[in-house]
C-alpha cells in the first residue's frame, strides 16, 4: 500500500444480514465517495446514498467528512418509530393499567409491600 492510499471499511446491517466491505482508497476521499466505491448499495438496495445517516466507529458523521486510515464507515438504518414518542406511549399505558401513579408517573406501591 502506498503512502497515498488508506484502508477503510464500509459496514451495513439489517436484522437478517450484515456486510463489511474492506477497501483501499486514496487519501482525501469523503465518506460518500467510499460508500459508492464499496458498491454496498448494490447489496442493500434500500440504502439511499445521498440521504444515508452515517458514522465512524459509532460516532455520527457527515457524508462530506473525509475518511482516515482504518476508519469503519457505518451506514445506519432509519428509525421505525420515534423513541420519545414510544416512551410516552409506554408511560400512558402503564398509567392506564395501574402500574404507574397517575399524578407522578412513578411506580405504584404493591399491596402488602412496606417499602
Amino acid at each position: 500500500m502506498s503512502e497515498l492510499t488508506i484502508k477503510v471499511e464500509v459496514a451495513y446491517a439489517t436484522p437478517d444480514k450484515q456486510k463489511i466491505i474492506a477497501l483501499n482508497v486514496e487519501k482525501g476521499l469523503t465518506i460518500k465517495e467510499c460508500i459508492l466505491r464499496s458498491h454496498i448499495h448494490h447489496v442493500f438496495p434500500e440504502i439511499d446514498v445521498d440521504k444515508a445517516k452515517v458514522g465512524i466507529f459509532s460516532r455520527p458523521a457527515k457524508l462530506t467528512d473525509e475518511v482516515h486510515d482504518l476508519d469503519r464507515i457505518e451506514i445506519y438504518r432509519p428509525l421505525i418509530a420515534d423513541p420519545k414518542e414510544m416512551r410516552k406511549l409506554r408511560a400512558q399505558r402503564a398509567k392506564e393499567e395501574g402500574r404507574a401513579d397517575k399524578t407522578t408517573g412513578g411506580r405504584v406501591a404493591q399491596r402488602g409491600n412496606t417499602e
